[in-house]
């Protein structure tokens, strides 16, 4: 008798045959074995969905679903649509899980009816694998999770969060006509709705590849989908956010700022970081991370190097 999954976890993968095995290896590895693996192949012009196809042949849990290219959030909506279970684990296609995951996020949600999203500690791993010295905590900047969240995205990335998938029935999916910041704004849809708590696993169970050959970002691309997301969580609470405003740029500029970093755009870096100072130059000296990020912006030649060491 066919037994309906507890988890779905949801792996949108776009010309990932490189790094794809090693995320659905993880899987495998998992210490909770009740759930189903929906692979969306988006359209990849690579051997992505061969090596998928191998899991399928000897796991019965593994399923891959072809799509015509739509972009990050369409894949995962995709995937969501034809999930079985009463969770949704997401895990983008060049990630990894720590083998305990699933395990310690479901006995959070079985335990704590009124958390919603659950996530963990990570720690950035290089193209090949191995691992940085970045570890992002997930520690919130404010009590409030929306007003966190508009600060900065303690869930971190889109291969860290375990949810309720009630709460896409609530809230609605991903926003598919954003191509940043989609993730952002589902959680501060969530969080929107003060009925829903989310809770940090201090412990690291998820590891997020950063791609020394993919540093290059759209960065007017996302600022536009930043402004747009901050707009609209402002339109919903506008009394809870208005003061909250020039903070909450200051990090988006910030943000923006360490990604151009990474990129190694030093200029526009720089620019970037000298909007944040406008907007509300106290992050720099509450938040280390914001710091660092204008530190290093400042002695860009010596920070372009270190980067570049710890990404190999």
């Amino acid at each position: 008798m066919f037994e309906i999954p507890k988890v779905s976890v949801i792996v949108p993968a776009y010309n990932v045959g490189k790094y794809i095995q090693e995320a659905l290896v993880s899987l495998e590895k998992q210490t909770f074995s009740d759930f189903e693996v929906l692979i969306v192949d988006d359209g990849s012009t690579d051997d992505t969905a061969a090596v998928v196809q191998k899991f399928c042949q000897r796991d019965t849990r593994f399923q891959l679903l072809k799509k015509e290219n739509g972009g990050l959030s369409s894949a995962r909506n995709y995937g969501i649509r034809h999930a079985q279970g009463e969770y949704i684990a997401l895990l983008d296609g060049d990630d990894i899980y720590h083998r305990d995951k699933i395990a310690t996020h479901i006995a959070r949600l079985y335990n704590q009816p009124d958390v919603g999203v659950v996530y963990s500690a990570s720690r950035t791993i290089r193209d090949d694998g191995k691992p940085t010295f970045i570890c992002l905590s997930g520690k919130p900047v404010h009590s409030n999770p929306m007003l966190a969240l508009l600060c900065k995205n303690f869930v971190g990335h889109g291969s860290n969060a375990v949810f309720r998938r009630c709460l896409i029935d609530e809230v609605g999916g991903f926003d598919e006509s954003l191509r940043s910041w989609e993730d952002v704004d589902l959680w501060l849809r969530i969080a929107g709705t003060q009925k829903w708590r989310f809770y940090r696993e201090k412990r690291v169970l998820c590891y997020y590849r950063v791609r020394s050959s993919g540093l290059s970002f759209n960065f007017v691309q996302m600022r536009n989908s930043g402004a747009i997301v901050i707009e609209t969580a402002y339109q919903r609470s506008p009394e809870l956010i208005k003061p909250m405003l020039p903070t909450v740029y200051a990090y988006m500029y910030r943000y923006l700022s360490r990604l151009c970093l990474q990129g190694g755009d030093m200029q526009t870096a720089r620019d970037f970081i000298d909007q944040a100072l406008v907007c509300d130059k106290s992050i720099f000296y509450r938040d280390i991370r914001s710091l660092l990020t204008l530190v290093s912006v400042r002695l860009s030649p010596v920070a372009k190097f270190a980067i570049g060491r710890s990404l190999g």
